[in-house]
């Protein structure tokens, strides 16, 4: 029997809820909304999640490319082509991937996100491609900022919607988030990354240089790398600091 869910509502903020039973494939990206509140701090991109034998009308209509930031736009989307059976089982797994604090760009980075519904959406799907998670490790990114009271907004923009295409084009970036910066001008924004070598050749490109370049929008920055180890069968998981021995 097919994944129960209702598709009738693939343009709203609330992902579908299912039982899995049956492989997941994907809704045409232009079938799920744009709007970056909606992508931020609702999950929204699990809505491109289309589960089991039941069909939308428009499922005809179907991608290989996954949203995995709040940028739909056909440049920044992910393609699944290019990874293996695990990693495009995680890229969907984080399609829920959300904060559940509002304090999130000050708060410790493990409690502000919901981790523990990752994994757990990891371990269904698994379960319905018939794979057996085995563990892995994913290199993450954290960047804390301070932003100066006054800046150019549409440069800022630019820096971070190219750079980021320039990352996704690599293969190896399974999610990127941003938040909203708060009335201190604080902001968080975090990568997950297949493994640390994808990051390096992801910020090779001419606007993550331009983007490095542009410490001078900031008052602070904090940069931090971290390792998320997801055991088998994706039992359990550990975010810690990324080390020398990890190199």
């Amino acid at each position: 029997m097919a994944a129960v869910v209702d598709t009738s509502t693939t343009t709203t903020a609330n992902p579908p809820t299912v039982t899995l039973k049956a492989p997941t494939s994907l809704f045409h990206h232009s079938l799920v909304t744009k709007d970056f509140e909606l992508l931020k701090f609702h999950a929204a991109a699990a809505l491109q999640l289309q589960f089991g034998e039941q069909r939308h009308e428009h499922a005809a209509t179907s991608d290989d490319r996954l949203i995995a930031s709040p940028y739909n736009e056909p440049l920044n989307l992910l393609d699944l082509k290019r990874l293996d059976t695990p990693n495009q089982l995680f890229a969907k797994a984080l399609t829920i991937f959300k904060p559940i604090r509002d304090d999130y760009a000050t708060a410790p980075y493990v409690e502000s996100f919901n981790w523990q519904g990752v994994v757990d959406f990891l371990r269904d799907l698994s379960a319905a491609e018939g794979n057996r998670w085995k563990k892995q490790a994913f290199y993450l990114v954290s960047f804390r900022s301070k932003l100066h009271p006054v800046i150019d907004d549409q440069r800022l923009h630019d820096l971070d919607y190219y750079s980021h295409q320039e990352a996704i084009a690599s293969g190896g970036l399974l999610k990127y988030w941003f938040g909203t910066k708060n009335e201190e001008h604080r902001n968080l924004a975090t990568c997950v990354w297949r493994s640390r070598e994808d990051a390096r050749e992801g910020g090779k490109g001419p606007w993550h240089r331009q983007a490095r370049a542009a410490v001078s929008m900031y008052e602070t920055i904090v940069f931090k790398t971290m390792k998320l180890v997801i055991d088998d069968d994706a039992s359990s998981w550990e975010i810690e600091d990324w080390t020398g021995e990890d190199a």
